[in-house]
């Protein structure tokens, strides 16, 4: 006997990023513009810093791009052959965003080396006026992303790239003044290097929890033991194998579990409450909504598959 808490399988129209998504919207124009800006302001200035983070706001309006386009996904109805919908193109648009922010790290670390050896000359006063406009418009999309960015991976991904090319900004205005106060053109190219060692890790963090996801890996802050402690308690419960706990999209646990039972819980009535019983502790104790559970009497365990967990 199994049941699914809420006898549904619809998650798709409530994803996180769905419900944030006018904020990326809103992201996303503001990226595009400070990416045509600080292209004009880095050829025009000649600064590497400033074209460096361009390319940067690139990565992140492409991030903000995929995210949006996964929600759109991710919303479309579960069918006979997704029974999840969409919802896991969320985590596929998470990935690749991690993915280019990495690609972006080690272009700016490569080019602000070469930099480094083959130093030019740098416009500072432009550099400056650029790099202004540009953590302007990064302070704005921080501000629409921050109530969501703990909703999802894809909200934390977008917060993390407009947070991480406002620092780059900031960097840019600290090399723009070193340069016109001392002719130190090095500067831009030290500030380069350092906005690719910000990018690196957290696009490195981004990626890691995408493919935690993908590989089902059992969520943050959840622990196996602890789950079979708690269903071990109840009563008439006397053991839990094939125990699971994975992610479908951010905000989506799901556990499954074989339990086995007194006997007597399949002649006496007593397995509906027994399941009820199971599905309340899981959603209060750990936060988990969807939960399947297959009731076994002891003896059913001469028909299970050897070496089930």
């Amino acid at each position: 006997m199994s049941s699914a808490h809420g006898h549904h399988h619809h998650p798709g129209p409530v994803t996180a990023t769905g419900q944030h998504r006018n904020a990326l919207i809103g992201v996303l124009v503001i990226s595009a513009v400070i990416f045509v800006v600080q292209v004009v302001g880095g050829l025009l200035s000649g600064s590497l810093a400033l074209l460096a983070d361009a390319g940067h706001v690139l990565g992140d309006a492409g991030g903000v791009a995929l995210a949006l386009g996964a929600a759109l996904l991710a919303a479309r109805p579960a069918t006979g052959r997704r029974t999840f919908g969409w919802a896991r193109a969320e985590i596929l648009a998470a990935a690749a965003n991690g993915l280019v922010l990495a690609g972006m790290g080690i272009y700016v670390l490569v080019e602000g080396v070469r930099r480094l050896f083959h130093p030019s000359g740098v416009e500072a006063g432009g550099m400056a006026l650029f790099a202004i406009i540009g953590l302007i418009g990064n302070i704005v999309g921080m501000a629409l992303l921050y109530r969501g960015r703990e909703a999802s991976l894809n909200l934390r991904g977008a917060f993390l790239e407009v947070a991480t090319d406002t620092a780059a900004s900031v960097g840019v205005l600290v090399a723009a003044a070193v340069i016109a106060t001392t002719g130190f053109t090095r500067a831009d190219a030290i500030v380069s290097v350092l906005i690719g060692l910000i990018i690196a890790p957290r696009a490195l963090q981004l990626l890691r929890s995408a493919v935690n996801v993908l590989l089902e890996a059992v969520p943050a802050g959840i622990d196996l033991d602890e789950i079979r402690a708690h269903v071990l308690e109840l009563d008439h419960v006397r053991g839990v194998h094939d125990l699971h706990v994975y992610t479908i999209t951010s905000g989506l646990p799901i556990l499954t579990a074989h339990v086995v039972v007194d006997d007597s819980c399949f002649h006496d009535g007593h397995a509906p409450q027994l399941l009820d019983a199971l599905q309340g502790c899981i959603a209060g104790h750990f936060d988990v909504e969807h939960s399947t559970f297959q009731l076994e009497p002891g003896s059913h365990v001469d028909h299970e598959r050897p070496g089930h967990a």
